[in-house]
């Protein structure tokens, strides 16, 4: 191991210990030359798929990019940081496990939506306005009114996971959009009669 002081190629390892996450091995070393101290870990280098992207690109699976995404929809919101993470580590397991080399970007995006439908429904409102890339205001709110209505794919998703706040907040948005949609003024270009 280098020396990131002076670039020795020598050091010695003072202690080793596993990492709290129990996923890698903390190695506390010095250098032989300039006797600083510096902390290395080692961990398991997985052989992940590649992510397949809507347009055929293929791309390394970067787990912190779908992370931030799935962080920027919890913001603010009442889900626990461990849960979005122990949520990436299980996703990053599975994909390990996996046989196959490849990963469609939308299995990923999917499992996201489940896993942020099953934390805040407000969280997957936030996640899907940008994932699914509603082509209107329309298909939002079917989205929404099938949400609040807790129809089959989304009474198994609400079951002990949804407060009473969280229906009520999307039954709110629903119909603040609705009015929204109704106030609409007519297009530009248009002479009403």
């Amino acid at each position: 191991m280098r020396c990131p002081a002076c670039k020795h190629s020598e050091t010695s390892v003072l202690e080793s210990r596993v990492a709290p996450q129990a996923d890698a091995i903390r190695r506390r070393r010095v250098c032989d030359a300039c006797s600083h101290r510096f902390t290395t870990y080692e961990r398991v280098e997985l052989q992940l798929p590649a992510v397949v992207k809507k347009d055929g690109q293929r791309q390394p699976f970067l787990l912190d990019k779908l992370l931030r995404g799935i962080f920027k929809a919890v913001h603010r919101r009442p889900v626990a940081p461990d849960a979005v993470y122990e949520f990436g580590r299980q996703l990053e397991l599975r994909l390990a496990e996996s046989t196959d080399r490849e990963v469609a970007s939308s299995a990923l995006g999917d499992a996201a939506m489940q896993f942020l439908r099953q934390q805040d429904l407000m969280a997957y409102v936030r996640f899907a306005s940008i994932y699914k890339e509603f082509p209107d205001i329309n298909a939002l709110l079917d989205e929404l009114q099938v949400l609040a209505a807790g129809s089959p794919p989304a009474a198994e998703a609400l079951a002990g996971f949804a407060e009473p706040t969280e229906l009520a907040e999307l039954t709110e948005l629903t119909e603040s959009l609705q009015r929204a949609k109704s106030e609409e003024p007519a297009p530009t270009g248009q002479v009403s009669p």
